[in-house]
């Protein structure tokens, strides 16, 4: 049985248990969750697909060797991945597109909104250096045509081109797009795109999963009192109120 279909079914015990709206004990609860039985291998499956998604190359080698567990992409372009996403981190966006290139050129010919939101991180990053006239100049040749096809570029290119207006970019309300976070967001586009360029998922299940963790304690938590995980961290059972 799959790990999707055991959270489901889990789900759906949980739901039927919290319809009494009675006090569920620990003991209870422990046997409950023990008569779940979920494959070592789809743990592992799950620790190598976070591992690969999020680009720990290292430590998905060093996984696959200790657990026998085979990443499903090939961790070359992984190795690849995180040379494109640390260009971006670093303001290097002109050898990030250079890189993607390499790797699949179609990857950003068929994907303008990736390749307008690179061209408008080279944009910021001519401006963080003070090429003012430079930066003013690429906005005009290479963006605005871009603007005129498509509304939502023009809007995200008429921010851009705001912080131009401002000597203390402190006081300018789009500063945050000189925020290293800006930098991550773009990086973090290039990196799903690449990803699903690659037939692999975009985003790791892991997090899901708590998501889903989260929501399913949420609901119970109307009708029932149970010993609930309230620290994701340490997934400790903590009694219910008597």
């Amino acid at each position: 049985m799959s790990l999707f279909w055991i959270v489901i079914r889990q789900l759906a015990e949980i739901e039927a248990m919290a319809m009494s709206k009675k006090v569920i004990t620990r003991q209870e609860w422990e046997k409950k969750l023990n008569d779940v039985n979920i494959r070592k291998e789809d743990m592992n499956k799950l620790v190598m697909n976070f591992l690969v998604t999020e680009g720990y190359v290292d430590a998905a080698e060093k996984f696959r060797k200790e657990s026998g567990t085979e990443p499903d992409i090939d961790l070359a372009t992984i190795t690849d991945c995180m040379a494109v996403k640390k260009a971006v981190q670093c303001g290097n966006v002109e050898d990030a597109i250079e890189k993607v290139n390499d790797l699949n050129p179609e990857i950003l010919d068929t994907n303008p909104q990736l390749f307008f939101h690179l061209q408008q991180q080279r944009l910021i990053e001519l401006i963080r250096n003070g090429r003012l006239e430079e930066a003013l100049e690429f906005a005009q040749e290479e963006l605005a045509p871009r603007g005129e096809e498509n509304q939502g570029f023009l809007e995200e290119l008429e921010r851009t081109v705001a912080l131009l207006a401002f000597e203390d970019v402190s006081n300018c309300p789009v500063g945050e797009l000189l925020d290293m976070s800006q930098r991550l967001k773009t990086a973090s586009e290039v990196n799903a795109a690449i990803l699903t360029s690659q037939s692999h998922e975009k985003d790791p299940k892991l997090p899901s999963l708590l998501k889903m963790l989260i929501w399913a304690q949420n609901q119970l938590d109307e009708k029932a009192a149970y010993p609930r995980i309230n620290d994701l961290s340490t997934a400790i059972l903590e009694d219910p109120p008597v």
